[in-house]
């Protein structure tokens, strides 16, 4: 006993196995006493009969009052002989082991315990006798339990020694610890992994790597921290809902898992966010970086294979950024943030792609910081405005405007939109900013309609892809309309190519329900992206507008020409108008012209300018 654990299931069918432990205590007292001659119960050293009888009542009365203590007791108790011979058990034990009463009682307690410590136990009794050594008394320990049906189960045993009337026995005492065990595995599992993927988080993940630098400067092998993020994951939460986004992420992470080594790890830090930690590398630097990279290759190259999302199928890339270590003195967090800055420059450098870190990078991702930090104060210090670019039609009058947000730092000035938008795509700070334009746009086309001379002036306005995705959008842009009373048929929305070609039936819907608002609809960028023409038939747009890409070759470049003379001739077969950007010389201005353009944007025209500005300057051209 003293080596192994013990569970049990049922009691005896005796109830207790008393009848089995007592009969042996009553029948020589009973024979003791039969034998004595009624003559000479009275005789000198000789009980009576009815002493004896009273004394056996009593015996038996204590006997079962302990076995009735065992029996309530929560934990199993057994008592084993030196010989191994179980001699008595509660019924807990029988409850844990499964067994009752009979058919453990004069057994060896290996039955109870699996290999090898069944094999084991009886060596331990003989040192025992031989030597009286108990090395295991008194010291409580977690071991197995072997029950009857076979089930193997986590128990705490304890044993002790007493010494009985003519030889020393042993007392087990077994608890159940399977449920405090799968509590305790839940906890750590809670505590060190990520409950959506099952990866280590980022607890674990410092904890491994802090391990991994400790062992590198040991074994003089360098490590590689690689950081990764997948590509327009937002956006496809905004389009498709964050359960199908989840859903991508555990096919990540079974994805990554292939990718690497036993050695290795892999996390997952939140979100999109992903840590692959690379140990026992080259001990030569170059050689190191030159394996980090190719299993980069290899990962990027896996994530990039089609996912099939409940149903749906899509395609999802990645970007990784990659630090080498060996006897660094950096902090584990200063490694991540170098792996995380050089993933930003894999991001910059067209996603995709995996970049090493660069000390150059860490000032960019400081800047970074400070203008995402400052973006957030803008917001709340209400720091932006809108400067309005004239529209005009072929004979040069103004018929609207496009809304273009500036940032009036505090210290830096006027800042453009390409300084900040993507920033602020990123974080998601675009959509309070998106809000605030749609509703100081519609404020303005409210002001203007109050003037005849700029009542028919349209606006048009650019709309993010994660903000034309929520999906309140279109209760977004009826709300700006009733609060300021703008006109809706003066309200222009322009959307660009990629943001159209997903999930086009919920598009459509959307577009939809606001064209029976009465606001339009404008194709921005026309040409740089992909668009069929069944989907555009579809759509329900009113303008397309040509990338100043092309507009600014079309007199130098015959393939812009070309290419600016198809958008004109497919805009007008689709019943749509068609607007040139980037118009910023009269030679420009009479090509498109020709070419039988609608309306023209650019500086020939106007440099975006507040709207004060833009009416004071129309005036004048009146």
């Amino acid at each position: 006993m003293a080596n192994h654990p013990p569970d049990a299931a049922d009691h005896s069918p005796h109830g207790n196995g008393l009848d089995a432990a007592s009969a042996p205590l009553e029948t020589p007292q009973a024979g003791a006493a039969a034998a004595v001659p009624g003559s000479l119960a009275g005789e000198p050293g000789v009980k009576p009969l009815e002493q004896l009888r009273a004394e056996q009542r009593a015996l038996r009365t204590a006997t079962l009052h302990s076995q009735a203590i065992l029996d309530n007791i929560f934990d199993g108790v057994i008592t084993i002989n030196v010989q191994g011979q179980i001699e008595s058990c509660n019924r807990a034990a029988c409850a844990l082991f499964g067994y009752t009463a009979d058919e453990v009682l004069g057994r060896n307690v290996a039955m109870l315990m699996p290999e090898p410590q069944r094999s084991h136990h009886d060596g331990y009794l003989r040192h025992f006798q031989q030597s009286g050594e108990a090395r295991m008394m008194g010291k409580p320990r977690d071991v197995e339990g072997l029950r009857k049906d076979g089930q193997l189960f986590a128990m705490s045993l304890s044993v002790s020694q007493i010494q009985g009337a003519d030889y020393p026995c042993f007392i087990g005492v077994v608890r159940d610890i399977t449920l405090p065990r799968l509590r305790e595995e839940e906890i750590r599992r809670l505590a060190f992994y990520d409950p959506l993927t099952e990866l280590p988080n980022r607890r674990l993940l410092l904890d491994r790597l802090k391990q991994a630098m400790t062992s590198s400067c040991r074994t003089l092998q360098h490590g590689a921290v690689m950081f990764l993020d997948l590509d327009h994951f937002k956006q496809l939460n905004d389009t498709l809902g964050h359960d199908v986004g989840d859903v991508l992420l555990q096919q990540v992470a079974v994805r990554l898992n292939t990718c690497v080594r036993e050695i290795d790890s892999v996390a997952r830090l939140g979100g999109d966010e992903f840590v692959v930690l690379l140990e026992n590398l080259s001990s030569q630097a170059h050689e190191a970086a030159a394996q980090a990279e190719a299993i980069a290759s290899k990962i990027l190259h896996v994530l990039g294979q089609t996912y099939d999302l409940r149903g749906r199928h899509y395609d999802c890339t990645a970007s990784a950024g990659i630090v080498v270590f060996n006897q660094d003195k950096d902090s584990v967090e200063e490694l991540l943030k170098k792996a995380d800055v050089a993933m930003y420059q894999a991001k910059s450098a067209g996603r995709n792609t995996a970049c090493f870190f660069d000390p150059t990078m860490q000032a960019a991702a400081v800047a970074r910081a400070e203008l995402e930090h400052d973006l957030q104060q803008g917001l709340h210090q209400q720091e932006f405005m809108l400067h309005y670019q004239p529209q005009v039609d072929p004979q040069g009058q103004v018929v609207g405007a496009e809304a273009l947000v500036r940032w009036n730092h505090p210290r830096r000035g006027l800042v453009l939109p390409a300084e900040f938008l993507p920033l602020a795509e990123e974080t998601g700070m675009v959509l309070p900013l998106g809000q605030w334009v749609l509703e100081t746009a519609c404020a303005q086309l409210r002001s203007w309609s109050l003037h005849s001379a700029s009542a028919h002036w349209t606006l048009a306005v650019n709309i993010s892809p994660s903000q034309f995705a929520q999906p309140d959008f279109v209760a977004r842009v009826k709300t700006a309309l009733r609060q300021t009373g703008a006109r809706p048929q003066r309200l222009k929305l322009e959307l660009t190519e990629s943001m159209l070609v997903h999930d086009q039936a919920e598009v459509m819907a959307r577009m939809n329900a606001i064209k029976a608002c009465g606001v339009g609809f404008a194709l921005d960028d026309f040409g740089t992206g992909y668009s069929s023409l069944a989907h555009l038939q579809r759509l329900p747009l009113e303008q397309l507008k040509i990338d100043p890409s092309f507009v600014r070759g079309v007199t130098t470049d015959p393939n812009a020409a070309a290419v600016a003379r198809s958008i004109v001739a497919l805009g007008h077969s689709l019943g749509l108008a068609v607007i040139a950007e980037g118009v910023e010389t009269a030679a420009r201005h009479h090509f498109l012209a020709a070419l039988g353009c609608d309306a023209f944007q650019g500086y020939y025209f106007g440099r975006p300018v507040p709207a004060e500005v833009l009416e004071n300057l129309y005036k004048k051209c009146l």
